[in-house]
């Protein structure tokens, strides 16, 4: 994300940002953003990329930075094998069959890594913010640099640098998982949102006693996860939150079987690697994701998926400034 620095201006990110401690407008001063009251100051790397990370972070997501500024290469490399690629295509057509009634406007995508989400929705996002806690992760999001209205920011999930009733849209994919403290995590997508702006995911579930099983063991092995900080999601611990919250639920629906444990764990599952050498790699890995798709239909079987694609709504019978 070369010469992001330009991009930091009154016109574009400025207004959308706030002091995460106060709540307070920043301006920029040289390499800094200040808040009015000069109390807080939040620097700005040679990417351009504001780090509030750097002064206001939970002790979590310390944990969370640490883990992914160490593993970034590694996270990014195991995600371009081919059949980690051709799996990844079905589970993004399945999400934008979920975006594509929505208008996301203003959006922010929170842990968004390298910007998948920005990646997939670019011509759809009027102006975008990526937050994630970790600088390597958002180093590693170069493919963006082109789209002048996407913006990257380090600042801590739960306490977001973000304007209230700001963004049209919120889309996390794969980083709700990463966060223990989740009810801080939804009030702070709730304060962000304008009322009857939408939340996405698309996260790890374990509502099936299969996958549950598997991962208490996997993402104790794996160098790629950390099991101290890292919880898959379940119905019955994210929907009653989020309806606590104030939000109503749009979507619940569960996506990726056996074909996904297969061709989507090279992190854990070394052999996997290996998959790429196969010829005809690709046709075979489309076969598993309607096998896949076949499964997670089937009665009793909704639930049961890897993945959760979902959608809420921020309602505007709550205070907005809780």
């Amino acid at each position: 994300m070369t010469n992001q620095t330009s991009y930091i201006n009154e016109e574009a990110l400025l207004p959308l940002l706030c002091c995460p401690h106060t709540g307070e407008p920043l301006h920029r001063e040289e390499q800094e953003l200040i808040t009015e009251s000069q109390r807080n100051c939040y620097k700005i790397d040679d990417e351009g990329i504001p780090l509030f990370a750097d002064e206001f972070c939970s002790p979590e997501a310390r944990i969370q930075q640490k883990h992914y500024d160490k593993i970034a290469d590694a996270y990014v490399n195991n995600l371009n094998y081919p059949h980690t690629l051709e799996y990844m295509s079905y589970l993004d057509d399945v999400l934008r069959k979920a975006v594509v009634t929505e208008n996301l406007g203003v959006c922010a995508e929170l842990c968004c890594g390298t910007g998948e989400a920005f990646s997939l929705f670019a011509n759809t996002i009027a102006k975008g913010v990526g937050i994630d806690v970790s600088s390597s992760m958002l180093g590693s999001g170069k493919h963006l640099q082109n789209h002048p209205h996407l913006h990257f920011v380090q600042g801590d999930a739960t306490q977001l640098p973000l304007v209230s009733n700001s963004f049209d849209s919120v889309v996390m994919l794969g980083g709700i998982h990463h966060v223990p403290d989740r009810q801080a995590l939804f009030r702070q997508i709730f304060r962000i949102l304008k009322p009857g702006g939408v939340f996405i995911w698309r996260e790890p579930v374990s509502d099936f006693w299969l996958w549950k099983m598997l991962r208490a063991i996997i993402y104790r092995v794996s160098p790629i996860l950390d099991h101290q900080t890292e919880r898959p999601l379940t119905y019955e611990q994210t929907v009653p939150l989020l309806e606590e919250t104030g939000f109503s639920i749009g979507q619940w629906r569960t996506y990726g079987f056996l074909g996904f444990c297969f061709f989507m764990n090279s992190d854990v599952l070394f052999f996997n690697r290996l998959f790429r050498f196969i010829p005809g790699i690709r046709r075979i890995t489309r076969v598993f994701t309607c096998f896949d798709n076949w499964c997670t239909r089937l009665p009793g079987m909704s639930r049961a998926g890897l993945q959760v694609v979902g959608k809420a709504y921020k309602t505007a019978n709550k205070d907005q400034n809780e």
